[in-house]
Formats: C-alpha cells, sequence, structure tokens
C-alpha cells in the first residue's frame, strides 16, 4: 500500500472538518464542468475538498456522486446556489455513519442530465 500524501486530509479529517458538502452526479462535474467549478470557487476563495460517495436506492439503482465539503455553511450554500446539488450531511447520511459508507437513497433513482449551468457531457449520455 502506497503512503497517503500527506497534503490531502483523511476522508474522516474531511467529514470531521469540512462537514458542510455538496452532492453533484460525477459525471456533470467532468470536462468544462470541472473548470466551471474550479474557477467559480478560486474566483471567491471558497476552500474546499472533493470526496466520493456511493448513493443506492432502493431499486438497488447506484450512482457516483461527487461531493464537494467546505469548512462553513456559507461557502457550501454559495456553491449549491450555483451549481445546484443536495446538501450532504457524512454523520446522517452516509450508511451506519462509516468513513466510507454508502448514501442510501429514498425514492426513484432519476437522472440528472443538468444541474445549474453544468451538463452532462454528451459522450458520457446513454
Amino acid at each position: 500500500m502506497s503512503p497517503r500524501n500527506p497534503d490531502r486530509p483523511s476522508p474522516g479529517r474531511i467529514d470531521r472538518e469540512w462537514p458542510h458538502q455538496v452532492a453533484l452526479p460525477d459525471d456533470i462535474c467532468t470536462d468544462r464542468n470541472f473548470t466551471l467549478i474550479r474557477a467559480f470557487c478560486e474566483e471567491r476563495g471558497l476552500k474546499h475538498h472533493i470526496r466520493k460517495v456511493q448513493a443506492v436506492w432502493p431499486d438497488r439503482r447506484y450512482q457516483d456522486m461527487r461531493l464537494y465539503c467546505f469548512a462553513d455553511r456559507a461557502s457550501a450554500e454559495l456553491f449549491q446556489a450555483r451549481f445546484g446539488g443536495e446538501f450532504f450531511d457524512p454523520k446522517r447520511d452516509r450508511e451506519g455513519g462509516r468513513v466510507e459508507g454508502a448514501w442510501k437513497r429514498q425514492g426513484v433513482w432519476t437522472r440528472l442530465l443538468e444541474s445549474g449551468p453544468l451538463k452532462v457531457p454528451v459522450i458520457l449520455r446513454d
């Protein structure tokens, strides 16, 4: 096993110190969208970390989600107002409260192809 990068905090530390998290579908955060998100955060000085979680619905459908993690609620709200997404509470939403637990969702899965100015790239659409 390779040693952890000292510049990147552990998943548990991110959940403790950057608990205000916004979830977006992973495939919507790629390509030009990644650049849009990065520029938005840099221009506003929004320091954050990125984690992933697998969302699982009752019908056993699942989707990889990218979590944008902020130390303060105001930064998370600013991000969510621009890009959409859902607030994610790592203590409440992770299965069993585990650091690597899945996100057990309710209701029916529907694929999100757009969120705010973000769109899933054509090549990644079904």
